[in-house]
């Protein structure tokens, strides 16, 4: 369990915002993944996903979102911001570096539906850095918790932080910038164990993840400090929790192709020990429900597209599957990827259960 103000997780274990890939669609898929046993009689826990356990993931975050793409509700930002009742509870992020047009924004998102607001403090992107947003709040630590404060004054939700270590080496911000964040009132630190300056290598920094953690306690042993970087297997999160003291693990591009990934987690973390690999063919099954809830949220088109351009995600996963990323490729019609999913999935299941009753 891990409470972030009045909101309690089922879970500590939290999917990322990444652009341009764990949208609404994705997002209802890594929580249809079980991995945690239902307690007799819980209502108030998250939805049950119909094999007697919880949905592995405690918190889910929509894409980075521009305040004034949502302030004018520009299409691809309603997308970007989709969610729906299924899907909580979920935080939205937002940049910037303008206090009013900040809190703004955090009003429309928590009429909209978040459960959370978060800060974005950490991208290291050029586009978002140059207008002094992400991870560029780093570098002016004073006003940055000028305008978290704002933020958390403006809603009613809790407002939380995504960091780095600073800016570069010169520019380490640990032991200020986390606690100053919290006396503001912001309720969970979520760090990604680099500076802006390394952007996603070389490994992430698992001692400057640790120096974060103490830093909160000493002020605020209470608030939650939640790591995040280099997650691929479940042993890295275990890693990552053994090493640093943190409280949860934020996963980010290795949840992408494997949203059982959590499932897996979850289970290393409660037992020490890696799960059972999920069968093939409900991992496969799990593509599938990808490509329908985009064409269900989107359409056809978008979904086609999409699966196309993950496919090589999904294929490292699901292999032996002689062919798979150029036949996916050849596909032009949406019908016809269903038609030759369908059959696969039914081919990897035949499969599976030959192996089961083949004898030792």
């Amino acid at each position: 369990m891990l409470s972030i103000g009045d909101v309690q997780l089922q879970t500590n274990l939290l999917l990322a915002p990444v652009a341009g890939y764990f949208d609404l669609a994705y997002r209802k898929v890594v929580r249809s993944v079980g991995g945690v046993p239902c307690r007799p009689g819980d209502v108030s826990g998250p939805r049950d996903v119909g094999d007697g356990t919880y949905g592995a993931v405690g918190l889910t975050c929509t894409e980075l979102l521009c305040p004034h793409a949502v302030l004018r509700e520009a299409d691809r930002a309603m997308w970007r911001a989709a969610t729906d009742d299924e899907d909580r509870p979920v935080a939205m992020q937002l940049y910037g570096c303008d206090a009013d047009i900040l809190c703004e924004a955090a009003r429309w998102a928590e009429a909209r539906g978040a459960t959370i607001i978060d800060i974005n403090m950490g991208c290291p992107v050029d586009k978002v850095t140059k207008k002094h947003g992400g991870s560029k709040l780093l570098c002016t630590p004073g006003s940055t918790a000028k305008l978290a404060a704002a933020v958390v004054n403006a809603v009613s939700v809790p407002v939380t932080a995504k960091i780095r270590l600073g800016w570069d080496d010169d520019q380490i911000i640990v032991d200020t910038l986390p606690p100053a964040l919290c006396d503001a009132g912001v309720q969970m630190i979520t760090v990604h164990g680099r500076t802006t300056a390394m952007r996603f290598k070389p490994s992430v920094r698992l001692d400057g993840i640790a120096q974060t953690v103490a830093a909160v306690k000493r002020r605020h042993p209470d608030l939650p400090v939640i790591g995040n970087g280099d997650i691929t297997t479940p042993a890295d999160a275990e890693r990552m929790v053994d090493a640093t003291g943190c409280d949860g693990v934020m996963v980010a591009r290795g949840a992408m192709g494997q949203p059982w990934l959590f499932r897996d987690i979850a289970h290393r973390l409660a037992t020490g020990e890696d799960p059972p690999p999920l069968p093939r063919h409900e991992r496969a099954r799990l593509v599938l429900a990808h490509f329908e809830n985009l064409a269900r949220y989107r359409d056809d088109k978008v979904a086609l597209r999409t699966i196309r351009q993950r496919i090589s995600k999904y294929s490292a996963h699901l292999q032996p599957w002689p062919g798979l990323r150029r036949s996916v490729a050849a596909i032009t019609d949406a019908d016809a990827f269903r038609d030759f999913w369908q059959a696969g999935v039914g081919r990897l299941r035949v499969e599976h259960e030959a192996e089961a009753l083949a004898p030792v």
